[in-house]
């Protein structure tokens, strides 16, 4: 499944920006208010991680395809 620039777009800005101050409202709200967010955090954090690893690897597919395609030209 290939993404459009905009769902790229979407999807490296929900990783890189949303998720990570997701992570540390959680945590704060948690130290704030007294309860445990440790579990949720680090659910989120592994889920971060992931999507992260899985788009990097795509972006390099596609530039190496990308690469290859022009060079052929």
């Amino acid at each position: 499944m290939k993404l459009s620039d905009k769902q790229y777009d979407i999807a490296k800005n929900i990783i890189t920006i949303v998720m990570p101050a997701l992570i540390t409202l959680i945590a704060g709200l948690g130290e704030l208010y007294g309860f445990d967010s440790e579990l949720i955090v680090g659910t989120i954090g592994l889920v971060t991680v992931f999507f992260g690893t899985v788009l990097r690897i795509s972006t390099k597919k596609i530039r190496k395809e990308l690469k290859e395609k022009y060079e052929e030209d």
